[in-house]
């Protein structure tokens, strides 16, 4: 099988995120994108909305999509989890042939900080999503999907057409209240 990585806070979840799904089904040959939201990003210290809220929200935004499958991988091990240990977990369970790790281009100045990142890079094919005027080296696949939308825009002001439908009320009623938890 052929799969697909598509990892982050999704903190909320927007219909950028989905638009990469999109993107990665028309412009990849894969089976399976998993789409699999942190406990907590390694490089953070505190997330908005609690894992279980995100899983939650992803689960009921991306029902509708085949091929889609929410990987609560991350969230049930209740700590910051290194993409490695995600990817080796794909591998193992679901007999993975290859895995694309689709990533956003502001994550390309930290990527070699990343634990076990040279191994990480040979057992994954990295696409690159782009993002702003951010340049993509030559060496890695590029997947031009233009959102001009963040999570981190979304919590400091919720713009409607920015949320998917199944979740606006939701995502409206978490953060109106100006919750942060801090994940230590």
């Amino acid at each position: 099988m052929k799969i697909a990585l598509f990892g982050g806070s999704f903190d909320p979840p927007h219909k950028g995120h989905i638009k990469i799904i999109k993107t990665i089904f028309k412009k990849l040959d894969i089976d399976k994108v998993f789409v699999c939201p942190t406990f907590l990003n390694p490089f953070k210290k505190e997330f908005h909305a609690p894992p279980h809220i995100r899983l939650h929200w992803l689960k009921k935004a991306l029902k509708k999509y085949p091929g889609v499958s929410i990987c609560n991988y991350e969230i049930k091990q209740k700590r910051p989890v290194p993409t490695i240990e995600t990817v080796l977990h794909l591998y193992k369970y679901y007999q993975a042939k290859k895995i694309y790790l689709i990533i956003g281009a502001d994550n390309l100045d930290s990527l070699d900080k990343w634990k076990r990142a040279r191994k990480l890079k040979k057992l994954v094919k990295i696409v690159v999503v782009t993002r702003s005027n951010k340049k993509i080296p030559k060496n890695l696949q590029k997947l031009e999907v233009n959102v001009n939308i963040s999570s981190t825009k979304l919590r400091e002001k919720i713009i409607e057409k920015y949320i998917p439908k199944e979740i606006l009320k939701d995502v409206k009623n978490f953060y109106s209240k100006g919750r942060q938890i801090d994940a230590k």
